[in-house]
């Protein structure tokens, strides 16, 4: 059984803000695995697909940002599932605009949501995928208000590619393919 989680924050006004590219790619992993968000459960939206374990569960916290790690880990428990088949997608502004990565465990950089997940599972060894937003240009705008506003109409479609590339990214994880093979293929990809 495996996990997908993708971060973000559920309210309306959050909807297209770089602070929800993570629950954008598990939207467009669920769109790709024709699922839908049809399920509450451990604070969070879920979709499931599959069956024993071949299941995997798609899921969207709904503990707001900063809190995510409680869902996480009530959703690792219920379901019992071991961190290697734990992957979460989300943004990151250490990485350049439009630009992904997969890895296989690490630290939780400057985002507050992988630091509390991080906090509540006492490990960061399982896997994820950053969806980057730093801007190309110089940006005088404080990280906290950053990450809260909304995706300007000119970048629409190069994070309409790095939310896509993530799930298909999220996809080859669930398919089976290595550390090695998703780096390779996704990394640095835009």
């Amino acid at each position: 059984m495996k996990l997908i989680v993708g971060l973000g924050n559920p309210d309306k006004e959050y909807l297209n803000t770089f602070h929800n590219l993570g629950f954008m790619s598990v939207d467009a992993l669920a769109k790709k695995l024709n699922v839908e968000f049809t399920k509450k459960q451990c604070r969070a939206d879920i979709a499931t697909f599959g069956v024993g374990q071949n299941k995997v569960i798609l899921a969207k916290p709904l503990t707001y940002m900063n809190l995510s790690g409680e869902s996480v880990r009530e959703l690792i428990s219920f379901y019992k599932i071991d961190l290697n088949n734990l992957l979460v997608i989300y943004d990151d502004f250490d990485l350049v605009k439009g630009a992904i990565r997969y890895r296989e465990k690490g630290s939780s950089g400057t985002h507050n949501g992988m630091r509390n997940i991080i906090k509540e599972l006492g490990s960061g060894d399982f896997s994820r995928i950053r969806v980057g937003f730093k801007p190309l240009e110089e940006n005088k705008i404080p990280l906290l208000n950053l990450v809260l506003s909304g995706i300007k109409q000119e970048d629409k479609e190069i994070f309409e590619k790095s939310v896509s590339l993530a799930s298909d990214c999220a996809l080859d994880y669930i398919n089976g393919s290595t550390k090695d093979q998703l780096m390779q293929k996704y990394n640095g990809k835009k």
